[in-house]
């Protein structure tokens, strides 16, 4: 047994697979209970009428040529957030084992522990040094019972890169301790590339990956773990059989179409430049005292009345993110770049509270 399996629930690592309905699209299905016709309404090209094929075969060889990894490093889910909720249950036993988290960070790390009844220990980012990772006090802090630590990267809702050689003192020291979650939900937006070829040296590193961001599919609800094959067996056996739909699977292959790769680079960019755009505009409020410097799509702005801003925003019909309840945002919003159109008129209605 690997190593890295040890770390699992042994229930889970016991667990035999679903057995879902065989999968051979070159045989008429009369063995999975579906509807022989399709609806009128069904507008797909595979039909609605039949199921999926559990984990994509075709999604799965287009996503791994897009990250860099093999098939059997890659597991599809609803979104990076199924990806979170599937490690913590496959990781934690309830009552007994923790995870840990750097504040102010993505909520639904802790989310999924609360669900499962994990314990959550709290490394926080060091806000004077720019959010920046303490590697020394995640190290420290991870004990026997830590079974997965959670490092998101630009984070969440900060907009920093963590530094690359603070990840490698956590990634290196926790081998064979726990595995570290690696969130790189908005990497497509900054200046560094992703940390994805660190997998063949790091099997006990995960990260995550999403199509919701930088191509526009938030809707369609497709993320994408990628890890050793080993943990992408054992999450295969915890997710269900059809958490893609067709819909889905349909709508990711055509937006990764060579040409469509090409369109979404070229919005990735435009919005880079609108982001810097929109930090010097916020910067020149009065009510701005500080715009944090973002790797993301989206701008940490602080703010000596928040509440105001925020009330102006609704004012000119848009609605940002109110973080201050956050460790260390209690002055705080969290401001998502738009269109130059929505921009300018976000700025319009702040510049008047």
């Amino acid at each position: 047994m690997s190593g890295i399996l040890e770390l699992a629930r042994p229930e889970i690592r016991a667990l035999a697979p679903y057995s879902h309905a065989a999968w051979d699209p070159a045989l008429v299905r009369l063995h999975a209970n579906e509807n022989p016709w399709r609806s009128p309404a069904d507008g797909t090209r595979g039909g609605l009428n039949r199921y999926p094929e559990p984990q994509s075969s075709e999604l799965i060889a287009r996503l791994a040529t897009l990250y860099g990894v093999r098939d059997g490093q890659v597991l599809v889910g609803r979104g990076s957030d199924e990806g979170i909720d599937l490690l913590v249950r496959a990781f934690c036993v309830a009552g007994r084992d923790s995870i840990l988290v750097c504040p102010p960070t993505f909520a639904m790390y802790r989310f999924a522990a609360d669900v499962q009844g994990a314990a959550v220990i709290e490394v926080p980012l060091l806000a004077g040094s720019g959010f920046a990772l303490d590697a020394e006090a995640v190290v420290g802090r991870c004990d026997g019972t830590t079974k997965l630590v959670f490092l998101c990267s630009p984070n969440n809702p900060t907009g920093n890169l963590l530094d690359t050689e603070a990840i490698r003192e956590v990634v290196e020291a926790l081998a064979g301790r726990a595995l570290v979650v690696l969130d790189e939900a908005y990497v497509e937006f900054a200046a560094r590339p992703s940390l994805v070829p660190w997998l063949e040296r790091h099997p006990h590193l995960v990260i995550l990956r999403t199509l919701s961001k930088a191509y526009g599919l938030a809707g369609a609800r497709c993320g994408a773990v990628l890890g050793s094959p080993e943990v992408i067996g054992l999450l295969r056996k915890v997710i269900p059989p059809y958490a893609v739909t067709v819909q889905t699977i349909e709508s990711v292959m055509d937006a990764l179409e060579p040409d469509r790769l090409a369109e979404s680079q070229v919005q990735v960019q435009r919005l880079g430049l609108e982001r810097e755009r929109l930090r010097a505009r916020l910067a020149l409020i009065p009510l701005v005292s500080k715009v944090w410097p973002s790797e993301a799509n989206f701008l940490l702005v602080e703010s000596s009345d928040a509440g105001r801003l925020l009330e102006a925003g609704v004012r000119g019909g848009l609605l940002v993110r109110d973080v201050r309840r956050q460790p260390g945002l209690g002055r705080c919003l969290r401001i998502t770049v738009g269109t130059p159109e929505q921009n300018d008129r976000l700025l319009a209605s702040l510049e008047v509270a």
